[in-house]
């Protein structure tokens, strides 16, 4: 079905020749010629996963960053001028520009020997993405990675303590966890929120390009903790033994173009666990009852909260 989305929704940029499936998680995205020759991402969006006016947004926002210098995919407006291509039903699709690269590496992949490096590289890139764009009505129509939406009611990807993997003491402890974790995020200082973070900056997701670093997949950019990207990008290497050097490394970088305080960088534990929380909720409608991948979901987010619930910084331990 995407890949008939795709055909047809290609025309309305004016590309020709037949979509390249490149992959196919949150969006199916696909590699499709422009009129010029370029080659660029088409992406057929997830139903129901984020409404047209976020889409559009995410778009201006990355056109916005580009202008500005930072290193990401630009979008392309249809010949009519809009940022979307809307199809029968509910279809959606996008065009971004091309970035050339590779990834910096996969989840389940062993890094590259010079990842301390990259990964300091990749501080300095999301604290210039943190520092690129003020608030605005852009940024206000994406969804915010801030308190609510972390620790809320009904954060972002779901209300994870829910989660049907987990017992109902497994539960229990998710949920003195979180309420840990709000009450001393609401003492963080305001800087310690972001106009727009990027939400998901996995390996998968940061581009190494012959000029640097490059960030793609904004699907889930919005306001936000900072630091909530920095834990994000560790959260592939929780049980790497170089998690310890990684996070080291990732705050140098950071800290190379915005220093951090203290507090906040005491609460990057927190967050850490807070992304593996969004994540039990995150799988519940993807992976099937009984998928392989759900117990280590479950393991690593319950690791951290007995972690966090003891004072413990799960991120310093050397496995």
């Amino acid at each position: 079905m995407p890949a008939l989305i795709a055909t047809e929704a290609q025309a309305a940029w004016g590309c020709m020749g037949e979509p390249e499936l490149l992959s196919h998680r949150e969006n199916a995205v696909f590699a499709v010629t422009l009129p010029d020759g370029a080659r660029a991402a088409l992406r057929v969006h997830r139903v129901g996963y984020k409404t047209t006016a976020e889409i559009a947004a995410e778009l201006a926002l990355c056109d916005a960053l580009a202008a500005t210098g930072f290193p990401c995919p630009r979008g392309h407006r249809t010949k009519d001028g809009e940022w979307l291509w809307q199809g029968p039903g509910s279809a959606v699709a996008s065009l971004i520009s091309w970035v050339n690269g590779d990834a910096l590496g996969q989840g389940d992949a062993p890094l590259p020997p010079n990842a301390l490096d990259l990964y300091e590289k990749l501080g300095a890139a999301l604290a210039s993405l943190h520092a690129a764009l003020p608030q605005g009505p852009l940024t206000a129509q994406r969804p915010a990675w801030d308190l609510d939406g972390l620790t809320g009611t009904d954060p972002i990807w779901g209300r994870y303590w829910e989660s049907p993997i987990l017992t109902e003491a497994e539960m229990s402890l998710i949920l003195r966890a979180r309420d840990l974790a709000r009450e001393r995020l609401l003492a963080l200082p305001d800087a310690a929120l972001a106009p727009l973070i990027h939400g998901d900056a996995l390996r998968e997701n940061v581009l190494v390009t012959q000029d640097g670093l490059a960030l793609i997949d904004f699907d889930d950019c919005g306001p936000g903790y900072r630091l909530y990207d920095v834990a994000t990008a560790l959260t592939q290497s929780l049980d790497d033994p170089l998690l310890p050097d990684l996070r080291d490394a990732v705050l140098r970088g950071y800290e190379v173009v915005t220093p951090l305080g203290d507090e906040e960088r005491a609460a990057l534990p927190l967050l850490s666990m807070l992304r593996s929380f969004c994540a039990l909720a995150w799988v519940v409608p993807r992976y099937p009852t009984g998928h392989p991948k759900s117990p280590l979901y479950k393991a690593r987010a319950l690791r951290a909260a007995e972690a966090v619930l003891a004072g413990e910084d799960f991120l310093s331990f050397r496995r």
